[in-house]
């Protein structure tokens, strides 16, 4: 299990840093001729949805154990 801190910086970095990142090279990358720019905003967005799909899983994963304590207690 990932603790809460861990947690929610990795949902600060799927939800907000990464897609900003992505979105800010490709806007530069535009207008100052930067290299890769498909390639690397392609990648941004991949590892996005793969760290979204991480943390779904780890979240569901979480709520069910939270589910059970709750039964039990």
């Amino acid at each position: 299990m990932l603790s809460n801190k861990t947690y929610d910086r990795l949902r600060f970095v799927a939800e907000i840093l990464l897609p900003a990142l992505g979105a800010l090279y490709a806007a530069l990358g535009q207008l100052w001729n930067f290299p890769y720019i498909e390639q690397i905003v392609g990648s941004a967005a991949a590892v996005d949805t793969f760290l979204g799909a991480l943390l779904k899983f780890f979240k569901a994963k979480y709520d069910k154990a939270q589910a059970q304590l709750n039964s039990e207690g």
